[in-house]
């Protein structure tokens, strides 16, 4: 990894750990956090992904608009690393360990290719 895109990785970690930390305290269900880029096209490759334990939790969240409280979160975050996304709606997905188990025999490497 070069020097600029190894910088820039951390930074992106450093922000979502922070997302992460706090929404495991705060969202009932929210399990962890992750990232996919192509740094030869960021920010406009960054991909979040917000995972929830089961597809239930996730749909809860949802219903309460705890979905947008972590895109904002992540956005914050990100923005105070120096990161700005056009429009995170874009960049945040969730998904749940129950949908991974169920279609990906729990190989989120796999699940995460077609994100």
């Amino acid at each position: 990894m070069q020097k600029t895109v190894k910088k820039l990785d951390n930074n992106v970690i450093k922000a979502l750990t922070i997302v992460c930390e706090q929404a495991k305290r705060e969202v009932p269900g929210f399990e962890w956090i992750t990232h996919t880029a192509s740094y030869d096209r960021f920010p406009g490759s960054l991909a979040v992904i917000c995972v929830f334990d089961t597809q239930a939790s996730l749909e809860q969240a949802q219903m309460h608009e705890q979905d947008v409280y972590l895109r904002r979160q992540i956005q914050a975050q990100l923005l105070k690393v120096g990161i700005k996304l056009k429009d995170a709606r874009h960049h945040v997905r969730y998904d749940s360990e129950q949908a991974c188990e169920a279609q990906n025999n729990g190989n989120w490497q796999q699940r995460l290719k077609l994100h």
